[in-house]
């Protein structure tokens, strides 16, 4: 069996299970099997494969054909900059989240020293790329899985910065450590009715501590903007992600701790995600 004959076979067992995207996801496990990248694999296609890359493939493909996300399969995902290990204790990184490494890097100039907190820390990949750009900066990264802080203290070590990270098994209502000039989260915010709509990849796969957001999906958002109004400093600055229809409450509930809202920020698609704030 060459490649072609084996993409082939992986491409029709996905569109059969229907995977949206079927031939994307087949190419990428085939190359990861082969420990190629994906361009190199299809330039060399009539070439053979394996028997031990070939029982590898196929039992990415069934993984996959049972709608577990690829970031699961292969335990990584690139963000930002750099590749993360994933697993199934935290979220998989999204390209909108990206959107908060960039408000922050646009908050704290080149050679600046600042202390920033990351509530509901995850994988460590919004902390952890915000730190790889402002290198006189220092991190703390919180969350309430402690699989959660063992995966981020991992990916610290591989990205060269646990000299300037730490992270703690903290929940949010605990924690009272310290003060801080920037403070980022991206907080589970999905309406606990909503996630049985969700696609099957996140409701099944990804974890519930970190996406549900309680019944009207503010439960998160609120604890974190009045912990924060504590935790960060005069003139310190919040930033978090959304919902698409969270901008107005979450405005207010910022407003009501003490903070001002300096923009909105758009995701790729065009829909409200990210917030700036100031505390007064």
């Amino acid at each position: 069996m060459n490649y072609q004959e084996a993409l082939s076979k992986g491409i029709k067992i996905l569109k059969s299970n229907k995977i949206k995207s079927f031939i994307l996801d087949s190419e990428i496990l085939l190359a990861s099997s082969l420990k190629l990248d994906r361009a190199r694999l299809l330039l060399n296609l009539n070439n053979n494969i394996k028997e031990n890359q070939k029982e590898i493939f196929f039992n990415f493909i069934n993984r996959r054909k049972k709608n577990e996300p690829i970031a699961y399969i292969l335990g990584f995902k690139e963000f930002w900059k750099n590749n993360f290990k994933i697993n199934k204790s935290v979220l998989i990184p999204r390209p909108d989240t990206e959107i908060l490494v960039d408000q922050v890097l646009k908050e704290i100039k080149k050679n600046e020293r600042k202390q920033i907190l990351d509530i509901g820390t995850g994988s460590g990949c919004i902390i952890l790329s915000v730190l790889k750009e402002r290198k006189n900066s220092i991190g703390y990264g919180i969350d309430i899985s402690k699989k959660a802080i063992n995966l981020a203290k991992n990916n610290a070590k591989i990205q060269h910065i646990s000299n300037r990270i730490k992270f703690l098994h903290s929940n949010i209502d605990n924690y009272y450590f310290g003060k801080y000039d920037l403070i980022v989260s991206n907080p589970p915010y999905i309406k606990l009715s909503d996630i049985n709509v969700l696609d099957k990849d996140i409701k099944f796969f990804e974890p519930n501590l970190a996406l549900n957001g309680g019944i009207d999906g503010f439960s998160k958002i609120r604890k974190v903007i009045k912990k924060s109004s504590i935790l960060v400093k005069k003139k310190g600055k919040l930033i978090l992600e959304i919902g698409f229809n969270q901008e107005i409450n979450t405005k207010k509930i910022l407003k009501t701790n003490g903070f001002y809202i300096n923009r909105i920020v758009k995701d790729f698609s065009g829909i409200n995600r990210c917030i700036v704030s100031t505390k007064l």
